[in-house]
């Protein structure tokens, strides 16, 4: 190989998130230790294997940035028909999530402790997931951060083909201007269709829990705006 080669830059692919050091709780150290070796996947574990890792093949929801992972845990709990994956950079939400899952029994729900948008492009085959969420994203509120924004166009492709035909990609945020954006993003997408019609917002469906964090929101008279697309190709 040439010394130009050699020299050359490669651009580091922006991120979404910032990785935030933090001590778990007593629990949360707890989940993490007993719940990652029975709940938790890996990318080095490769292609996920549905059958192999829930022990049928039922329709799955991945969601991406869980948090602390109440609502996705409420889903899954109520929803037995579903297989549910979850996605999260933070170890104390990861190890808070399963320690939930261990207590409560459920045996419906994996999760990743990574990138997603790593984990969306080694692990997750194409055409397997009926719905995407994301919801309550980091809004990177300052314009210059508007970059750092998860909801861009290869981003969106890349949720696409990770969608059965006809399945969902379901964004949900408290930022009026990140809704705008992630309207602007999604109607200029190919192969999607705003399911509830052009340029609107989807009323909040009913399997979204609505967390205490939106409740007291909506005291304050703070907006949420749900978009709702489907696959189409």
């Amino acid at each position: 190989m040439s010394e130009e080669l050699n020299n050359v830059k490669y651009p580091r692919r922006i991120r979404s998130f910032v990785l935030r050091a933090g001590r778990m709780t007593t629990g949360q150290q707890k989940g993490w230790d007993e719940g990652l070796p029975r709940f938790g996947l890996t990318r080095e574990q490769g292609v996920l294997d549905p059958q192999q890792v829930f022990g049928r093949d039922a329709p799955r929801v991945l969601e991406i940035g869980f948090g602390m992972g109440t609502s996705l845990l409420e889903m899954a709990r109520k929803d037995p028909a579903r297989d549910y994956i979850g996605i999260e950079v933070h170890r104390p939400g990861v190890g808070s999530l399963l320690n939930e899952v261990i207590k409560e029994g459920v045996s419906n729900l994996r999760v990743y402790c990574d990138d997603a948008v790593e984990v969306l492009k080694q692990s997750i085959p194409d055409a397997s997931l009926a719905r995407v969420q994301l919801f309550f994203p980091d809004p990177w509120h300052k314009k210059r951060h508007h970059k750092r924004r998860l909801v861009q166009p290869e981003f969106v492709q890349q949720i696409r083909q990770k969608l059965v035909p006809g399945g969902e990609f379901h964004m949900a945020t408290d930022w009026e201007n990140y809704a705008e954006q992630m309207l602007e993003v999604m109607e200029a997408a190919e192969g999607y269709r705003n399911s509830v019609g052009q340029r609107q917002y989807t009323p909040r469906p009913e399997y979204r829990p609505l967390t205490k964090f939106e409740k007291r929101g909506e005291r304050l008279g703070h907006g949420v705006w749900d978009l709702v697309f489907e696959r189409i190709d």
